[in-house]
């Protein structure tokens, strides 16, 4: 394994961790919160729909951090920069909203933006 497949586990491994933490909080903080609620209890669709919406994004970069890990072990090149071209940019989406949204006062963006550092040296110059 050389520099570039490191760094594209790494980034994975990095993408796949803030997705389980963000998921669980999600959970907890939102989503129990708003189930539980009397407006809730009288929106059937909220309950089925908004969950699930929440959710999305820690589906979307768990899955992301495992295509990258498996991009580095396993694909060639032009796999390898397709994948983290659709990874990336779900990266960056995450990371611009979550420093916009918090105003910079939570960490999800600052990982996000190390793993998008990794994904760009790990795709230069890498193949198998």
């Amino acid at each position: 394994m050389n520099w570039q497949d490191a760094a594209l586990v790494m980034a994975g491994l990095i993408g796949s961790g803030v997705a389980v933490i963000h998921g669980s909080l999600t959970q907890r903080l939102m989503i129990r919160p708003l189930t539980k609620s009397a407006l809730a209890d009288e929106l059937t669709l909220v309950k089925k729909l908004v969950p699930s919406l929440l959710q999305f994004s820690t589906f979307n970069w768990f899955l992301g951090g495992l295509a990258l890990i498996a991009s580095a072990l396993w694909f060639e090149k032009d796999v390898r920069l397709a994948i983290s071209l659709l990874v990336g940019s779900s990266y960056l989406y995450g990371a611009l909203v979550n420093l916009w949204a918090t105003r910079g006062r939570h960490p999800g963006w600052m990982l996000y933006t190390v793993a998008l550092g990794l994904i760009a040296f790990g795709v230069n110059g890498s193949g198998g």
